[in-house]
């Protein structure tokens, strides 16, 4: 089997409720496809959602990779050979991490198709579904509470709110939230670096009531030591996002135990292959992990989504960037009942590909 056929494009997409977090406002997404298709006729789809601030890409850059490594690269290989050409590749893109989980997917994707089964079986299987949690953007309270309402009538159990800009507000915001949907609902709260450490003790403790579940990178990812001190004095589990990038960076957190948890997602580190070795060293450290997720199309979520059912730390799932995205072409590739993802039951990713996906 060999790949004769390597096509990428652009994408833009609305999303049908913008939303504000610590440091911008958010309005629509920009992810690049990758279609690999072999000479037995099978084809494997991958997504990248490049973000200028988390990876340092752009929709552009991405399309240079796929022009200047990709293709050159892989054309008249073989697809089955993942770790290799990853492996390969890897140097030429150590810059473009969602281009390298583009790459990952499409390959896995094959991979799946070529063995009749799901990906998730193919990784382990641990389990067969997960809950994901649901976010609220940076709102006004009375908007905050009204969206809670509406994400626990959609059968939502898990809703992580956005904060890191003002912190009275938004402690106001959690305990609000907390008194309108009652005590059986998870509560996740995500600064997103915008602490610090006295404003991100001041909130856990003006919160206690409220029984936040997880504080997400509440401090600055350049000061590391401070993320270390927050966890060291929050009884409740402190997560890295911003702080892991690499697989070196899961080794430094956990050498020195700067964080309870970590948040893995392949646009940051690169696609399942690697997250597979940063969970294994978030294993060996005893750190408990989400799977999450950028602004990307339901392709991408389904990706994370069979890596995240394939190990036992993998507990949570932040798997909800998919939802507000009008016109996403591959909205088909996973399935949510009542805050519920499960995969689709097919070979592969699970996605079924319609019009320029044939």
């Amino acid at each position: 089997m060999k790949i004769k056929t390597i096509e990428a494009w652009i994408h833009r997409m609305k999303l049908s409720q913008p939303y504000t977090i610590a440091y911008e406002e958010i309005d629509s997404a920009v992810n690049v496809f990758l279609r690999l298709e072999t000479n037995t006729g099978i084809c494997g789809y991958g997504c990248a959602a490049p973000d200028l601030v988390v990876t340092r890409e752009t929709a552009e850059s991405v399309m240079e990779n796929v022009e200047s490594v990709i293709r050159p690269n892989l054309s008249r290989t073989d697809p089955l050979r993942i770790a290799y050409h990853l492996d390969k590749l890897r140097p030429h893109l150590i810059t473009s991490p969602s281009a390298m989980a583009m790459l990952d997917m499409a390959l896995y994707d094959i991979l799946g198709k070529v063995a009749s089964l799901p990906v998730y079986l193919l990784l382990g299987a641990y389990r067969h579904n997960i809950k994901t949690s649901i976010t609220i953007g940076i709102l006004p309270l009375a908007d905050t509470l009204k969206q809670a309402d509406e994400y626990i009538k959609r059968g939502f159990k898990s809703l992580k709110i956005k904060g890191g800009q003002d912190v009275e507000s938004d402690i106001e915001r959690i305990c609000r939230v907390r008194e309108t949907v009652g005590p059986r609902i998870e509560l996740r709260f995500d600064a997103n670096q915008g602490y610090s450490l006295e404003s991100t003790l001041h909130f856990f403790k003006s919160t206690r009531k409220a029984k936040v579940e997880i504080i997400e990178q509440p401090t600055p990812k350049g000061e590391p030591d401070i993320l270390g001190r927050v966890s060291e004095n929050v009884p409740i589990p402190v997560m890295a996002d911003e702080s892991l990038m690499t697989l070196r960076d899961a080794f430094r957190l956990a050498k020195r135990n700067l964080a309870d948890m970590v948040n893995i997602k392949l646009m940051k580190v690169g696609g399942i292959f690697e997250a597979m070795q940063i969970n294994a060293v978030a294993k060996a450290a005893n750190l408990e992990v989400m799977v999450g997720c950028m602004d990307e199309s339901a392709l991408a979520i389904s990706a994370g989504l069979h890596f995240a059912l394939s190990r036992s730390n993998v507990l949570y799932a932040d798997l909800d960037g998919h939802l507000d995205l009008i016109d996403d072409p591959t909205s088909n590739a996973v399935i949510l009942k009542n805050g519920i993802l499960y995969p689709k039951d097919q070979p592969g990713l699970g996605f079924t590909s319609t019009g320029r996906f044939c």
